[in-house]
């Protein structure tokens, strides 16, 4: 069963553009990265080099002590017996985390200009670094999701009238059809026991079985954690405890990340470089705190207050307890939702292209989340329940003159409306907050005087 992914249009654009660079796709395993590249590159390419130096780790070699680009391909040349044909051969690097030397390399062979490249891995330790630090004109990086819940709609074949219908509500603020509504209340429900992990969406498209959904994220969990003790074998990070812990703190009151859970004598610096690892790794997302709900936001960032959601809700979902999937789809009251829906939003936000923010003041309260869109502060509220409408933080936020907030969003289960600058809109729609694409600002100064 072939998924629809977001990014294979972006993957074609840049393969169509011929600019002289290599790509780099990054993201957490499982999330698809090799399917999706395989596919655009026998679109675009007549001939296909794939080195995946997780399962030929003697390819790492070819790059040891390498003088030149040609010295490299004729080193890749002996490797394969597909065939190097100059405009027609795309050479692809997977699992780039284990080969460090594969940054100079890379220089190398977009500089030689003979031949398209891309490469896939997911960045962690030294290798981030390293491969984070190639200059601007020989890569471009895009980053890869789970699925997000529109994708997860396509799988589920919800067609594309349905997704003009919201767009068109979304922009005049209209009430979507209530039977439609309803039904893509009950579909993200849904959304938020599967998830988006690709083997996870066949599995469950495949069998319709909740337990089979449930036994693939225990799987994909436990590779999280092999990768885990291989990237921290001498116990000097804790990032398998600090993995762990993310369901409990979501579930805490105020949902943010207790470090002292961790240590009671913790120090931010001595574990920092945990959070980073998971972050980096396409595991988890950091939510940081601002001071001020005012732009730009990164300048009252607070780098030691955050929440750390996962990556993908249905992983979320499934270390929770046993029996919490048909909590979900049951809708019953005494679970706690609101961690569940918060990570489905930070989920679709990130995925769109925003960073993400909250704002906690003692006098004012705490917003869930807070986003720049349009040049100005978007604030996000996210409620699980029937007081969605209750929001006292949001209010004291809004009514704050200095703060210039012309508009607020709620995600809930209700359909659009709008009061006193709050939109109301169904938790399914997040998706449709997207990021401004910036356009060309061409400039040119006339110096005919200096001239």
């Amino acid at each position: 069963m072939e998924l629809y992914r977001a990014i294979e249009e972006d993957i074609d654009s840049f393969f169509m553009s011929n600019r002289k660079e290599a790509l780099l796709i990054t993201g957490a395993r499982q999330v698809g990265k090799t399917f999706i590249i395989r596919k655009c590159a026998k679109k675009h390419f007549e001939y296909v080099i794939e080195i995946n130096f997780i399962e030929r780790p003697d390819a790492i070699k070819l790059f040891e002590n390498a003088r030149s680009s040609e010295d490299i391909l004729l080193r890749i040349s002996a490797f394969t017996d597909v065939p190097l044909v100059p405009g027609k051969t795309l050479i692809f690097f997977d699992e780039v985390q284990e080969c460090k030397e594969i940054v100079t390399a890379v220089k190398f062979l977009v500089e030689d200009g003979k031949y398209r490249y891309i490469l896939s891995g997911f960045l962690l330790g030294v290798e981030l670094k390293d491969i984070r630090s190639v200059p601007v004109g020989y890569m471009t990086m895009m980053e890869m999701y789970p699925l997000n819940f529109f994708e997860f709609c396509r799988a589920n074949k919800v067609s594309q009238r349905i997704f003009d219908m919201l767009e068109m509500c979304w922009n005049e603020k209209k009430a979507i059809d209530q039977i439609v509504h309803e039904k893509l209340l009950d579909l993200f429900h849904l959304y938020l026991i599967v998830g988006g992990m690709p083997a996870v969406v066949e599995g469950y498209l495949r069998t319709k079985n909740l337990q089979e959904v449930f036994r693939l994220q225990k799987g994909i969990l436990q590779l999280y954690k092999k990768d885990i003790a291989k990237y921290d074998p001498q116990n000097k990070l804790y990032l398998e405890e600090i993995f762990n812990l993310i369901p409990s703190e979501l579930n805490s009151k105020n949902k943010r990340f207790i470090l002292k859970n961790l240590n009671e004598n913790f120090r931010f610096s001595r574990y920092e470089h945990s959070f980073i690892w998971l972050k980096e790794a396409g595991v988890a997302l950091p939510v940081y705190c601002v001071q001020e709900p005012e732009v730009p936001l990164l300048l009252s960032k607070a780098t030691n207050l955050f929440k750390l959601f996962l990556s993908d809700v249905g992983l979320l979902a499934a270390m929770y307890a046993d029996g919490l999937q048909i909590k979900i789809l049951n809708k019953e009251k005494d679970i706690n939702f609101g961690s569940i829906y918060e990570n489905a939003i930070a989920q679709e936000l990130k995925m769109q292209g925003f960073e993400l923010y909250y704002f906690n003041s003692k006098k004012q309260g705490e917003l869930d989340f807070v986003i720049e869109y349009k040049g100005n502060v978007l604030p996000i509220e996210v409620k699980s329940g029937k007081s969605y409408t209750r929001h006292n933080a949001l209010d004291n936020v809004m009514s704050t003159p200095r703060y210039h907030i012309e508009q607020a969003i709620v995600f809930c289960n209700e359909n659009i409306h709008e009061k006193n600058k709050i939109v109301y809109m169904p938790v399914y729609m997040a998706g449709m907050l997207k990021k401004e694409t910036k356009e060309d600002y061409i400039y040119s100064l006339d110096l005919g005087i200096l001239q």
